[in-house]
């Protein structure tokens, strides 16, 4: 039987009801996978982590109200604030994650968590028909990634103002489109905003897998390897990157607004 109490964690901010909000569940061990997906549902935010650890193995999944992912930043970097804050992980401990994404690590630095993530190449690639209409901008420059478009678009101007057709996107791609402009503000070096209506997110507000991404993009671009960016969503949220060779280095901070309990008639779901 799974434990029903959770946190939910705003992450990529160290405000309450800023940054993207994740539920965490602690698991003594696995779920059911259509349990997970019906939990997620039920919290319907942009994702719920499940997390357990078996013959000394942590792992972790993240679900969306509508499917599984196979990566997802803001809800390891909620996890992580709660094994730490619950006490479930030594303050200098580098956790170890098994996911369909590989094994990825999270650690403290100071204020900040730091999370090491797989790289996610990308190629130029040909905008889809209808996307610059879809999205309310005639894209810049479009490259894909595993399940990503990226795009980019002339200003942040341009960028703040999209008002995508959301019906139309999750028509054309099933999985996110990433759109990105540099920053027009001295205090950060790009900006984005995510959009996945085909896994049942019309808008994330804080996309750390999307980094995973922008990071290699704008290290190319800029010509350096440490950036400082801001997802433009109205929660809003703050991303350093750091580009390492086939890796990422993301950093957030995270902050929990509350907790809570199933039922035990939801329990017996599991």
């Amino acid at each position: 039987m799974v434990r029903g109490v959770f946190s939910q964690v705003d992450a990529f901010t160290d405000q309450p009801y800023r940054g993207n909000p994740a539920a965490v569940f602690l698991l003594p061990g696995p779920a059911l996978a259509p349990w997970m997906q019906a939990v997620a549902a039920e919290m319907n935010l942009s994702e719920t982590a499940f997390t357990w650890t078996q013959a000394g193995r942590r792992s972790l999944r993240w679900f969306t109200p509508a499917v599984e992912v196979p990566l997802c930043g803001h809800a390891t970097l909620a996890a992580s604030h709660v094994l730490w804050e619950e006490g479930l992980a030594g303050p200098d401990e580098t956790l170890l994650f098994s996911t369909r994404s590989g094994l990825l690590k999270a650690r403290r630095q100071g204020a900040w968590i730091e999370l090491d993530f797989p790289a996610l190449r990308r190629r130029k690639a040909s905008a889809p028909p209808g996307l610059g209409r879809a999205l309310g901008a005639e894209p810049r420059y479009v490259a894909r990634a595993p399940g990503t478009v990226l795009v980019e678009v002339g200003s942040e101007k341009v960028l703040r103002s999209l008002k995508p057709d959301f019906k139309t996107l999750a028509r054309m791609h099933r999985g996110a489109f990433i759109v990105t402009a540099a920053s027009s503000s001295p205090d950060f070096d790009f900006v984005s905003r995510c959009f996945a209506p085909g896994e049942g997110i019309d808008e994330d507000p804080v996309t750390g897998s999307a980094h995973c991404c922008l990071g290699p993009f704008w290290a190319e671009r800029l010509g350096r390897g440490e950036l400082k960016a801001f997802q433009a969503s109205a929660r809003g949220g703050v991303v350093r990157v750091r580009t390492a060779g086939g890796r990422v280095l993301l950093y957030g901070k995270a902050v929990t607004v509350f907790k809570g309990r199933l039922t035990p008639r939801a329990l017996s779901q599991g």
